[in-house]
């Protein structure tokens, strides 16, 4: 569903992504695990196209979409949750909502497709978005990616911040996505353990350069593979 080739990029002068490779494959969730600084979240925004790839390709679904704009990548199929509050909390939920449907010709259909997803939605369509708790601010902010029904979804640190009990949850709701509607997914978390329990495989990010990657997640040690990613 999605591979990254060979991926440099960064800020202005700055670089900071160094020949990064990786792919996911349809219904698979992927996590990238690093230290902060690791690069993920450069990583991410150069594959939603907010930054500039200087070097590499961006293949999704079998298509070339490195030069592409990022409304036009939405539109071919990749979503990203970006780390931290992102939504717009003057605007109610359904608005919020509306916004991340704004490819979607059908917005009718999208709605309930992300109400079957998180059943709290459907009572809060006219409450302020800045007035839900974290956790259901982070659930509206995955419902408004998914609006758009993508095939590819990145989510970027989405445990941040979040009582244990909202981050099972999150991480029940990420799994099902998966499963029932076979939606890839790329997850950058520091929560080792959770994103691990719910990925396939896994690569770990270090100085803008994956440095490991494992593929048969389930069937290693998690603690081991944890002490792997801290040393």
């Amino acid at each position: 569903m999605l591979k990254a080739e060979n991926i440099s990029g960064g800020y202005g002068p700055l670089q900071v992504l160094w020949d990064v490779s990786l792919d996911v494959e349809k219904g698979e969730i992927v996590s990238l695990l690093g230290p902060n600084g690791a690069g993920k979240t450069t990583l991410f925004n150069t594959l939603a196209g907010l930054l500039n790839t200087r070097k590499g390709r961006i293949i999704l679904n079998g298509h070339d979409i490195t030069r592409l704009t990022p409304d036009k990548r939405v539109k071919r199929g990749l979503a990203l949750v970006p780390q931290g509050r992102t939504v717009f909390p003057l605007f109610t939920v359904q608005e919020n909502l509306e916004i991340g449907g704004f490819t979607t010709s059908n917005i009718e259909d999208a709605l309930e497709y992300v109400v079957s997803l998180f059943p709290f939605l459907k009572a809060r369509m006219d409450q302020r978005a800045g007035t839900l708790s974290g956790g259901e601010q982070k659930m509206l902010e995955i419902a408004r990616a998914l609006m758009a029904k993508p095939s590819m979804l990145l989510l970027d640190e989405p445990s941040l911040g979040l009582a244990p009990k909202v981050v099972n949850t999150l991480f029940s709701a990420v799994k099902r996505l998966s499963i029932e509607r076979e939606l890839s997914i790329l997850i950058a978390e520091q929560n080792v353990y959770k994103a691990l329990k719910i990925s396939s495989r896994a690569y770990i990010m270090n100085l803008g350069r994956i440095v490991k990657h494992f593929e048969e997640v389930p069937s290693m040690d998690i603690s081991n593979l944890a002490k792997l990613y801290f040393e």
